[in-house]
């Protein structure tokens, strides 16, 4: 990694500020801890990491029942119960009953791994701190075997976070961190070129202004991300939606077509329908 910096690959576009973020992580052993509005592209920035070093990838993606110990290891206790009960010789070994988890299996990669810790935020409060030690000298205790794993190579890990819950003190001090700014209109043409190579100038531009208007409407409950534009730009292609029917002039503004990928709840739909009424009222 230290010859090759991330850039960015064929399908995602990286801004100058990321790829210095990732470049600073690796270089000081940290976790990359990444924030930004939902559809910025915080999980897809592991697998592209990945693809472009041709390193693997391990996801651990978190839920609100997600454990610290589950990245780690699991006993199935149960199993062995059943076993016994039948007679099965493997009883006698309990490492047939050790379960690997993301983190062991990152541990033991022949080369440095890229570990995708997704959405930490989701888990208890408890979850990152139960992680510091494991996070910071790279090693484990398996209490039921009594082995020690120690990693082979320090994985790149990726951390992302939706601000869901505050994360500890003492988790943040471990990690660099960056928040994904949402692309400006220059960055996500650059985005919106690597799905749409062919689209028309016309379209995008009047897409993108309907698109960011949308965004500029004081008190939407969800702004569309930049994974609904892409939805709905394809949407557009694929029913041949003419540029001037995201026009708004004279007057006539009006819900864009197939809002449905943009507008997520009958709210914001409602308060856009409003501003649309207010808007003729004056020009007229």
């Amino acid at each position: 990694m230290q010859n090759e910096r991330f850039v960015g690959t064929q399908r995602y576009v990286a801004t100058e500020d990321l790829s210095m973020a990732v470049a600073a992580a690796v270089t000081l052993g940290r976790p990359l801890l990444i924030k930004g509005e939902p559809g910025t592209g915080k999980t897809q920035l592991a697998e592209e990491i990945a693809g472009f070093l041709g390193r693997p990838l391990y996801e651990w993606h978190v839920k609100s029942t997600t454990k610290a110990q589950q990245g780690l290891y699991e006993y199935d206790a149960v199993s062995r119960l059943r076993d016994s009960q039948l007679g099965d010789a493997r009883v006698h070994d309990i490492g047939n009953y050790i379960v690997k988890g993301r983190l062991w299996e990152a541990f033991c990669s022949e080369v440095q791994p890229v570990l995708l810790i997704d959405e930490i935020d989701k888990a208890d409060i408890e979850f990152p701190n139960d992680l510091l030690r494991e996070i910071d000298r790279m090693e484990f205790y398996v209490y039921e075997t009594r082995e020690l794993v120690r990693a082979r190579h320090r994985p790149i890990i990726v951390i992302t976070s939706n601000n869901e819950k505050e994360l500890p003190d003492a988790f943040l001090r471990r990690c660099f961190f960056h928040y994904i700014r949402f692309p400006d209109e220059q960055t996500m043409r650059q985005i919106v070129d690597v799905h749409f190579p062919g689209i028309k100038k016309e379209l995008l531009a009047e897409s993108l202004t309907a698109f960011y208007r949308i965004r500029e409407v004081p008190g939407l409950k969800k702004k569309p991300s930049t994974s609904e534009l892409l939805d709905w730009l394809k949407l557009l292609l694929a029913e041949d939606i003419a540029p001037e029917a995201l026009r708004a002039t004279d007057g006539k503004a009006t819900i864009p077509p197939l809002y449905g990928a943009l507008l997520k709840n009958e709210q914001d739909i409602h308060l856009f329908e409003q501003l649309v009424f207010m808007h003729r009222r004056t020009t007229r």
